[in-house]
């Protein structure tokens, strides 16, 4: 059995596949977005396309989908959170995280993707990049001549600082 890159746990050909190879519609957006990152893992290209809103696909480069798609080792797929997006709605989101391998790094594409349905079918439309938030730092501010938090018993300015 051909395990299913989206990691449903299921078999590829009932699963990501179905939507896949024959053009089945999705019947939710996670399913679409789960669908997209199989796409990806497998190479085709023509259902990165097709699952885009109709609306949405003037901006669509084929090149450059076909370039990430084969240069990336996909590694796999978390969904971190959805909002609507089911059977009964005809937008959501899809809070994802495909992580892939390239040039010798591991990198984490986090997006939360829009979805929408279209006459009866569930498309991407368009997403927004999650970047982590700003730690800042909420203890007392170290001074140059105080000794070193990090306890080696130097001066700041003379150890971390």
């Amino acid at each position: 059995m051909d395990l299913c890159p989206c990691g449903s746990g299921g078999a590829y050909e009932a699963c990501c596949g179905a939507l896949i190879e024959t053009a089945k519609p999705a019947p939710t957006a996670e399913a679409v977005m789960r669908a997209r990152y199989s796409a990806f893992v497998k190479q085709e290209l023509e259902y990165l396309h097709d699952s885009l809103h109709p609306e949405h696909r003037d901006d669509y480069d084929p090149a450059a989908t076909q370039r990430w798609a084969r240069t990336a080792q996909w590694v796999g797929l978390e969904i971190v959170a959805t909002d609507a997006g089911g059977t009964g709605d005809d937008e959501g989101t899809v809070e994802f995280i495909a992580s892939y391998r390239d040039g010798g790094a591991t990198h984490a594409h986090r997006e939360i993707g829009r979805f929408s349905r279209h006459e009866g079918i569930w498309y991407y439309t368009n997403g927004d990049m999650v970047t982590p938030g700003t730690v800042r730092h909420s203890g007392p501010k170290v001074g140059r001549n105080d000794p070193c938090p990090c306890g080696s018993g130097r001066k700041y300015k003379k150890c971390c600082g």
